[in-house]
C-alpha cells in the first residue's frame, strides 16, 4: 500500500474577502509540484462564500465537476438553461464536455455558504454538457459508505463520465466501517469533513485528507463522531 497524507493546515489557501478557499491540490495561484492531482481527481477545493459573494459566469471544458454543500445555500445558473439552488444533503454534478458556462453565488446576502468542489477528468473527451442534482437523506450513510456518484452503469443516484465513485459515511465513536474499492488499479482519496478517524494506521482530523493506492479494502474507525468522503478514481 502507498499512502500520502494531506494535513488540513498544509493546503493551499487564498482569502479574497468574499471567498476563503483551501486547495488540497494545485489550483489557481497555489502551485505545488508534489500536489498536482490524485489520479483522475485533479481539484479538491474547500470553499466559504460570504453573504452576497459568488463566481460570475465562467467556462469549463472536459471536466466532471461535483459540488457538495455543507452549510448554507449555493445558487447555480448555466448556459444549458439550468437555474437551481443546492443546500446541505444535495449533490450537484456538471459534465462540462465540449464546454459549459456557469455562475455560482451565495443564495443569501448574509449567511456564508460552505461547499466542497471536486473536479474529475472524464474518460471520454468532448461529450455534450449535462447537469444533474439530487437530494439525499443523510441517514443513508450512517455507519457505512453510501455511494453518491458513480459511473453511468452503476446504481448510484448521480453519474459521471469516469470509472470513479464518490461515497459518504458518518461514523460513530468506536465504529469501524470498511471501504472496498470497485475497480482494481483505482486509488481512493479520503477526506474528513468533521471529526477524527483512524485509517490505515493514520489519524486524520477535520479537513485532513489521505490518498491510498495498492489497496483493495481499508477500514475507517471513528475516534470522534465523524463525517467522511471517499473518492475512488483511476490512477
Amino acid at each position: 500500500m502507498e499512502k500520502k497524507i494531506y494535513p488540513a493546515d498544509t493546503r493551499g489557501h487564498a482569502d479574497y474577502g468574499w471567498l476563503s478557499t483551501h486547495h488540497t491540490f494545485s489550483f489557481g495561484s497555489y502551485h505545488d509540484p508534489d500536489r498536482m492531482n490524485f489520479g483522475a481527481l485533479c481539484v479538491f477545493n474547500d470553499d466559504v462564500l460570504q453573504g452576497g459573494g459568488g463566481f460570475g459566469m465562467h467556462g469549463h471544458k472536459n471536466m466532471e465537476i461535483i459540488s457538495i454543500p455543507l452549510q448554507g445555500a449555493l445558487a447555480h445558473s448555466d448556459s444549458t438553461g439550468h437555474v437551481s439552488v443546492i443546500r446541505p444533503d444535495d449533490v450537484q454534478v456538471m459534465s462540462a464536455g465540449t464546454g459549459i458556462m456557469h455562475a455560482e453565488h451565495n443564495h443569501s446576502a448574509y449567511e456564508p455558504v460552505v461547499f466542497l468542489q471536486l473536479w474529475i477528468l472524464p474518460e471520454i473527451q468532448n461529450l455534450a454538457p449535462r447537469y444533474a442534482q439530487y437530494r439525499f437523506d443523510p441517514k443513508a450513510w450512517e455507519n457505512h459508505f453510501y455511494f453518491l456518484v458513480g459511473p453511468r452503469q452503476q446504481p448510484s443516484k448521480l453519474w459521471i463520465h469516469q470509472q470513479a465513485f464518490v461515497a459518504r459515511a458518518s461514523i460513530a465513536i468506536g465504529q469501524e466501517i470498511p471501504y472496498t474499492l470497485k475497480h482494481p488499479g483505482n486509488g481512493v482519496f479520503l477526506f474528513v469533513i468533521e471529526g477524527k478517524v483512524n485509517v490505515a494506521g493514520e489519524v486524520l482530523g477535520k479537513r485532513d485528507g489521505a490518498g491510498l493506492e495498492g489497496v483493495h479494502q481499508l477500514a475507517c474507525q471513528g475516534i470522534e463522531i465523524s463525517d467522511i468522503l471517499a473518492i475512488e478514481v483511476p490512477m
